[in-house]
């Protein structure tokens, strides 16, 4: 599977889009041809691409009547050839002499517009924004635009979505919200092709944007074959998703994975080990039956967060709890450093908790999800109308929302540059200046920082301000991963509690407290918990063995190469050759189970069986 091609910068854009231009034997006072189709073409064009026009008319652009306020925007829906299929807003803004430019059956392609918002970006499948001085014609210079390439379920440009005007757009707000607009469109075409008919694994980096259209999405068959995904998935994983196996992509089996439980979120991890938040739908046709992990009735007080429960003697956590509880009402900067899933949130939620702002917002922000476009104006707000497509009530921002409460900024390494040079005047200045605004609004705000890169290596990459990474990390607290923790037997403990319905009393078997141990635990808490949940909804009331325990957990288990002799024509009834292979394979169940042939879990049963 070949990664995504990585995007071209903007210069490259338009200087290749120029060259282009002159070998079509254009020069910049050429005028646009736009190639109008007949009357007659025009129906069957419109008719070819019903169902896309109106998916973006009557799903997509409800969401979006924000942009329509503006009133010198257009918005232009193309077809693969640059076709004009229709257009929602204003033309006041365009010349008299182009307007049929505007109109159904109109061609916008490079060779006979130039360069322009939508032909360059067919031509170079990706989202580009034109401003007024770099189309090359002349003719063309009244306006500017941003545009995005539309994509189907075969992961083929099938149209184009564009946003144009005769104003400064700016380019990082007007990028994203096509951006956004597009997958929007393409997330429905896929939904609506498949009409709930399959398996539906939306994934995204954190829990606060699983419904977000910046979401992976993925639907797949029984065999847990990938039959469709949109462009977000491809970034997530790094990978073309076109019919592979969802097992290849995600350490789980699939048996595992259609039984996690429908509008719960869980974890996955990728084969690069990277963790993502995921919600599962079933085919409508044929549900599957599945376990609620967590009862309704379940007290409150099991999973409350404290600083008390953070540990259960790590002499490493102890001391980060304690050194943070010093510094709780004292305006000190903390940076959280530690690999993903140790439990960063969770520590600085304990900590909001546990200081005088807990009965204030507690507002919890991933740099690494938010889009680069729209990361300033998620941050810091913006004015009403300060760009094309802002809401026109404006926006506080998240940070603002933290005002006299706790603001958590998780990954904080991932912000953009202009966004940590605008945090550092934050920071300085306890004010916040939205966008397109020239007022100042004070904020009263603890800030909590956590990443786990190194800052300072990234300081010298030339990637991180060092003002800034100077300024929040007046104190640095290391949370160590789980592997090296020495108190994970009682955390194994307590998150079985945690996890467990009010039923559930048989508790964790000697053999998977020693599994447990003896794991390496690369997705940290996180992976524990995800493995408990799992583990508790197949052991139902009896005590949990590690048949019970999903497939991947085994993983990062084996420490022997996989063997390529043929498999062991052993008769699992015989009690005496099942040992001494047993024995001679050091006691390494899975080792055993690939010899013979079978599935670990038939062997540990045998095993039981046999010890009974």
């Amino acid at each position: 599977m070949a990664a995504p091609a990585s995007p071209l910068s903007h210069d490259a854009i338009v200087q290749t889009s120029w060259q282009r231009c002159r070998a079509f034997g254009l020069d910049h006072q050429s005028a646009p041809a736009f190639d109008q189709l007949p009357a007659a073409g025009i129906a069957r064009l419109l008719d070819s691409h019903h169902s896309l026009v109106q998916t973006t008319h009557q799903e997509v652009l409800p969401y979006y009547e924000n942009i329509l306020s503006n009133s010198n925007c257009l918005i232009m829906l193309a077809d693969n050839q640059g076709q004009v299929l229709t257009s929602w807003g204003t033309q006041r803004f365009i010349e008299p002499n182009l307007a049929r430019g505007f109109q159904a059956g109109a061609s916008w392609m490079e060779r006979s517009s130039g360069t322009n918002a939508i032909g360059t970006a067919l031509a170079c499948e990706q989202a580009v924004h034109i401003e007024h001085d770099e189309h090359f014609l002349k003719a063309n210079r009244f306006m500017t635009g941003s545009a995005a390439p539309i994509f189907d379920a075969e992961r083929k440009v099938i149209a184009v979505l564009d946003v144009s005007s005769d104003s400064y757009l700016p380019p990082s707000h007007t990028l994203g919200m096509v951006k956004m607009m597009s997958q929007t469109v393409e997330n429905r075409l896929i939904l609506n092709l498949f009409h709930g008919q399959h398996f539906q694994l939306t994934f995204n980096t954190g829990l606060n944007n699983l419904d977000s259209q910046w979401a992976g999405l993925l639907i797949f068959d029984e065999s847990g074959q990938v039959l469709s995904a949109n462009r977000r998935a491809d970034n997530l994983l790094g990978v073309r998703l076109s019919r592979v196996s969802v097992e290849s992509l995600f350490k789980v089996s699939l048996l595992e994975l259609i039984n996690q439980p429908e509008g719960l979120p869980f974890a996955l991890q990728t084969s690069g080990r990277n963790r993502f938040q995921c919600l599962l739908k079933r085919p409508k046709q044929a549900p599957v039956q599945a376990r609620v992990f967590v009862a309704e009735d379940k007290p409150a007080s099991a999973s409350a967060i404290s600083l008390n429960t953070l540990h259960f003697g790590d002499s490493r956590v102890e001391k980060a709890v304690r050194q943070a509880e010093r510094l709780l009402e004292k305006d000190i900067p903390l940076l959280i450093h530690g690999e993903t899933g140790v439990g960063k949130e969770v520590f600085v939620k304990a900590l909001h908790q546990a200081s005088s702002r807990q009965k204030q917002a507690f507002i919890a922000v991933n740099c690494a999800a938010i889009p680069a476009e729209l990361v300033e104006s998620e941050l810091f707000g913006y004015e009403k109308g300060a760009f094309t497509g802002a809401n026109q009530k404006g926006s506080i921002g998240l940070i603002r929302k933290a005002d006299k409460g706790t603001l958590f900024l998780d990954e904080i390494g991932d912000m953009p540059l202009p966004t940590q040079a605008r945090l550092l005047r934050v920071l300085q200045e306890r004010c916040v200046q939205p966008v397109g605004s020239s007022e100042l609004f004070p904020v009263d705000l603890r800030i909590i920082s956590a990443t786990n890169r190194s800052l300072r290596e990234q300081v010298q990459l030339g990637r991180f301000r060092e003002d800034l990474y100077y300024r929040i990390g007046g104190l640095t607290l290391e949370l160590p991963p789980l592997r090296e923790r020495s108190d994970k037997q009682a955390l194994f403990k307590r998150l079985w509690e945690q996890h467990r319905e009010p039923t559930q009393w048989a508790g964790l078997s000697p053999e998977v407290l020693e599994l447990f141990e003896k794991h390496p635990w690369p997705g940290n808490l996180r992976q524990v918990s995800s493995v408990m949940q799992v583990a508790l909804a197949m052991a139902e009331e009896q005590p949990v063995r590690p048949e019970h325990l999903p497939d991947d957990f085994f993983v990062d288990l084996e420490m022997e190469p996989v063997e390529t002799a043929a498999p062991l024509g052993l008769d699992l009834n015989d009690v005496e050759a099942l040992n001494r292979e047993l024995k001679a394979a050091g006691g390494n169940i899975s080792h055993l189970a690939r010899r013979l042939g079978v599935s670990r879990n038939t062997l540990y049963k045998r095993l039981r069986q046999i010890g009974n």
